[in-house]
């Protein structure tokens, strides 16, 4: 059987990708080492984490209705039907993935997929024998695993010292948990147990969370973190994570140098970060280069062998499903004859915890590395009526423009819906827009996008209401 497209994993980008080139008139098969669809987001990821944390939240606002007149008593966590929501949301997608595939008539391979060379993917079932599509064009969507903790050899047996994909599937609240890594998967599950009520510490090697992110932005997030009761340990290096009898032991030192500290917790949670998956893949002996166990690329996402390209977390960039996404389509229109592209500059990112954290477009500190000169607009959600309505008053928009042009460069939020409110900004950028057309634009009141447009006025003029 011979393919126009044959796409290696059913991630965000490889099924999206797969589907965009179905619609333009190819044959396509994907490839999926999975039983089900939809890679790490779907069934391991973005999905099954957003599940608890909808849940997790919904059971800490359940206990503070009293302010807003509510009397139900204290509530009661059941943790297995907490669990039974998640499982039901990905098993949802998942079958969802499934449908579409087969709407747009892709075939569908279940097994390892290996390149021989340009043209030829070998599929490896779990049982029975392998079998060598021809293909004229692939595209590698593998995705990626989890990084692990630099330098340190750490068992991770997914029940006492867990990745995230341990964490989704906890059975009890611990009584501590030690995240390590406080980046975005480390602070969205350890908010989860937070909320449910465990004793949550985050060790970070940086001097900020969210590292990428704007400063200021991560230094009111982690203020905010304080206040619901997780803790954190910055600028300071792990040195060990090991079983002990009664749970784990995290020891870790200052970055700088100094005394080694130790933490006991029943659970303990590597969110380090993740790296491309590439394992098995036949990358070497088909003479792919890569860089870092990552596949180089050109700016049409093509390899050094014709006919062969990659997408999503094996490629440079930010490891984003929706970037994924993005970049499927782009590759599905070139390899149509059309002139698809990605707009790296305007990729939102959104941490969805609660408050949300999300962002667009360059930060503070890129734009002072860069000698740009900018401007900045900011609102809090303070005084904004919506936010008082609802008692979600914590956080602020931040906007940053140019100083000359008044183009808008980027749009950082921490508040109630921020990662909704982004995407105003997101159009914004991508036509070209200027501080004060967002601010001229009309916003509906009351509502949370009020701030958004008070932080453009703040850039170009004044804010009304503050």
């Amino acid at each position: 059987m011979s393919y126009d497209l044959v796409v290696i994993g059913t991630g965000p980008g490889g099924y999206v990708c797969a589907i965009k080139a179905a619609q333009l008139g190819m044959k396509v098969a994907v490839v999926e080492k999975r039983k089900t669809f939809g890679g790490t987001c779907l069934n391991i990821g973005c999905i099954p984490s957003k599940a608890l944390l909808h849940a997790s939240e919904m059971f800490h606002e359940v206990s503070h209705f009293e302010s807003l007149g509510i009397e139900i008593g204290k509530p009661k966590l059941n943790l297995e039907n907490m669990q039974k929501h998640k499982q039901d949301v990905v098993e949802a997608n998942v079958s969802g993935v499934d449908y579409l595939l087969k709407k747009n008539k892709v075939d569908t391979f279940i097994g390892h997929g290996k390149i021989l060379g340009a043209g030829k993917v070998e599929v490896t079932p779990e049982t029975g024998e392998a079998q060598v599509i021809d293909t004229k064009n692939i595209v590698i969507a593998t995705g990626s695993d989890v990084a692990g903790i630099p330098g340190l050899d750490v068992k991770i047996d997914e029940k006492t010292i867990v990745s995230s994909t341990g964490a989704l599937e906890l059975q009890k609240v611990p009584d501590k948990l030690v995240v390590v890594g406080g980046g975005v998967i480390g602070l969205e599950m350890g908010s989860v147990w937070n909320r449910l009520r465990a004793e949550v510490t985050v060790i970070e090697y940086m001097d900020k969370i969210l590292g990428p992110m704007d400063g200021e932005v991560s230094k009111k997030f982690m203020t905010t973190l304080k206040k619901q009761g997780m803790k954190f340990e910055l600028s300071a290096k792990v040195t060990g994570v090991e079983k002990t009898s009664s749970g784990a032991k995290v020891t870790y030192e200052p970055v700088k140098g100094g005394d080694i500290q130790e933490l006991e917790a029943d659970i303990v949670l590597i969110a380090t970060g993740r790296i491309p998956y590439t394992e098995g893949l036949g990358l070497e002996e088909a003479g792919i280069q890569t860089e870092r166990g990552r596949v180089i690329i050109d700016m049409h996402f093509k390899t050094n062998l014709d006919g062969i390209y990659a997408i999503g977390d094996v490629v440079v960039g930010p490891m984003l499903a929706h970037k994924a996404e993005d970049e499927g389509v782009a590759v599905a229109e070139i390899l149509s004859g059309q002139k698809g592209h990605v707009n790296y500059d305007v990729i939102p990112s959104v941490v969805y915890t609660q408050p949300e954290v999300a962002s667009v477009g360059k930060t503070e500190e890129e734009l002072k590395e860069a000698s740009i000169d900018y401007k900045v607009g900011k609102f809090p959600f303070t005084a904004n009526g919506r936010a008082r309505a609802m008692q979600t008053t914590d956080g602020f928009v931040k906007v940053l423009a140019d100083s000359k042009t008044d183009r808008v460069l980027g749009v950082h939020i921490v508040g109630f819906g921020a990662g909704e409110m982004i995407h105003e900004a997101a159009v914004l950028m991508e036509f070209g827009g200027a501080s004060e057309d967002l601010g001229r634009t009309c916003h509906a009141h009351p509502t949370m996008s009020e701030a958004v447009k008070e932080a453009a006025l703040a850039t170009f003029s004044k804010p009304i209401h503050m």
